[in-house]
């Protein structure tokens, strides 16, 4: 046997080796589910993982700029006009929110913690000096006073707004943006205050919300099953909530939307408590998107998470009491926030009812600076950026008893929205694509595996045809001995045999006998 053959064998015998092993990986999933099955295990809230240190103090800056209304014309709104309002902002400020009192329960299952947030003022982020800035805004404890005194007698109404008159307080108040949003001491609270002393004197927004948690949550770790990863057992000791209309509509549902669990589809719904909403939401696949060379899933809200239970009879267990509904993108928590009617919406009401919109000048709802919406890299579950946003709203409403009430229409009244950002930072983007690029090729290693054999089989080819063409030349060429005299064109000679020569030459011939 040649050389070349032997060559050809072996190529062969490897290649069909690289083919037959290749092809049952890639069928068998092999290194596929070798990768998802320890995406499983190592993506939990245990102390031995690696995203357990992330999930306790995450790296990425978070960002919360407050944008507010300011209103331009209380006078008109009071005479029965229609409201203007110019947004201003944002005041931007960097929010840390550690993960304290973490405490492992049901043996490593669950997982308790409390999650404190503080706020820090960022001038080059910002529009102005909030200390400085001076807005005109509804003054909530007027409202606030005068909603819960709706339910009582006409004459004591009476009596207290004109209190309230002789105090010099009125509907709409000038505070600098400071204040209104960290706090300020009120005077019609201040005096409630001294004859109900549980009632707080100060007001504001943020009001004791700089350095405190919005309550005591028990997480699920994902050992037991990677679905339940980051996902709320409890909130404050609930499983779930008691001042909503519908069992649905209490349940508490998903995570706090710092983490979800790995191996993300395009066709599943996510769902987020959110405790400043008191209810949970739901997000739908939007597109995919690309951030610092990452690759994720983006998440939003769809339209009927705040739509009119007319049009999503799902929602009607928002309506409190039953049937007291508002409309499309709208949501009145003042059933959970004791005090003012107060009502969130996305900003400048974005997806809500028109008749909103119009209700007030001033506003321009759109998707790129309303919408709230999570990039998900879609193997690691890990948010890579994300957008909430969130408007605060207060209905204004005409009261008997209050004649500063006598002519305005009834408006849901914005006051300010807040935009809440975090995208992953360089190094944490740096390290992601490292892991996906392992993932990518220790995944794809089947694949790789049947190249290599159809390349092998392509060189096979190749040597097969060359030594088959080598092989056909050599059979069709022989050797014959000619005359060194000069071929005689007579006839006479055309019979007499051929004498061999001297020379020698090499020529084809059709077809010998032996």
């Amino acid at each position: 046997m040649t050389r070349r053959s032997c060559a050809i064998y072996a190529t062969g015998i490897v290649c069909a080796h690289l083919l037959i092993v290749g092809i049952a990986l890639v069928v068998a999933q092999v290194f596929q589910t070798m990768i998802h099955s320890r995406l499983k295990k190592e993506i939990t809230l245990t102390e031995k993982s690696q995203v357990f240190e992330s999930w306790k103090n995450p790296p990425p800056p978070v960002y919360m700029e407050y944008y507010f209304f300011n209103v331009t014309n209380p006078e008109v709104f009071l005479a029965g006009g229609k409201a203007a309002v110019k947004q201003i902002g944002p005041y931007t400020y960097r929010e840390y929110r550690p993960r304290e009192n973490v405490t492992f329960l049901e043996n490593g299952t669950k997982l308790y913690a409390l999650n404190p947030k503080s706020f820090v003022f960022v001038p080059e982020k910002s529009a102005g000096d909030p200390e400085v800035d001076i807005i005109r805004t509804v003054n909530i404890p007027f409202v606030a006073v005068m909603s819960e005194l709706n339910s009582y007698s006409f004459l004591l109404r009476t009596f207290v707004s004109m209190w309230m008159n002789s105090l010099g307080i009125d509907i709409f108040m000038t505070k600098t943006v400071h204040e209104v949003l960290w706090g300020f001491k009120d005077p019609l609270l201040s005096r409630i205050h001294a004859m109900k002393p549980d009632v707080d004197e100060y007001f504001g927004l943020m009001w004791k919300k700089n350095g405190t948690h919005e309550g005591e949550f028990v997480f699920y770790t994902g050992e037991e099953n990677y679905l339940d990863y980051g996902k709320i057992d409890t909130w404050n000791g609930m499983r779930e909530m008691s001042w909503w209309s519908s069992n649905q509509s209490n349940m508490i549902n998903g995570t706090d939307g710092a983490v979800f669990h790995p191996l993300l589809s395009r066709n599943e719904l996510l769902y987020i408590f959110a405790a400043d909403l008191c209810r949970s939401i739901h997000l739908g696949y939007v597109k995919d998107v690309e951030v610092k060379g990452i690759q994720a899933y983006r998440f939003a809200p769809p339209a009927d998470v705040l739509m009119s239970p007319k049009d999503n009879p799902t929602n009607e267990g928002f309506c409190v009491p039953a049937g007291d509904c508002l409309g499309t993108g709208v949501l009145k928590v003042s059933v959970c926030r004791e005090g003012a009617p107060i009502v969130v919406s996305f900003p400048h009401f974005y997806q809500a009812d028109p008749k909103y919109i119009n209700a007030v000048e001033g506003l321009n709802p759109n998707k790129e600076e309303h919408e709230t919406y999570l990039d998900l890299q879609p193997t690691t579950g890990v948010p890579i950026r994300a957008c909430k946003r969130a408007q605060l709203n207060i209905i204004l409403k005409r009261i008997q008893g209050f004649p500063k009430t006598k002519f305005i229409n009834e408006t849901i009244f914005p006051i300010m929205f807040v935009n809440e950002t975090a995208t992953i930072d360089d190094d944490s983007a740096s390290q992601m694509r490292t892991l996906l690029l392992i993932v990518t090729l220790v995944s794809n290693f089947p694949l790789l595996i049947v190249g290599m054999g159809l390349i092998l089989l392509m060189v096979l080819v190749v040597l097969f045809c060359r030594n088959r063409q080598k092989k056909t030349a050599k059979d069709e060429t022989a050797y014959t001995q000619v005359s060194d005299k000069p071929e005689e064109t007579s006839e006479t000679h055309t019979t007499q045999p051929t004498r061999n020569g001297s020379y020698i030459a090499m020529s084809p011939v059709e077809a010998q006998k032996c």
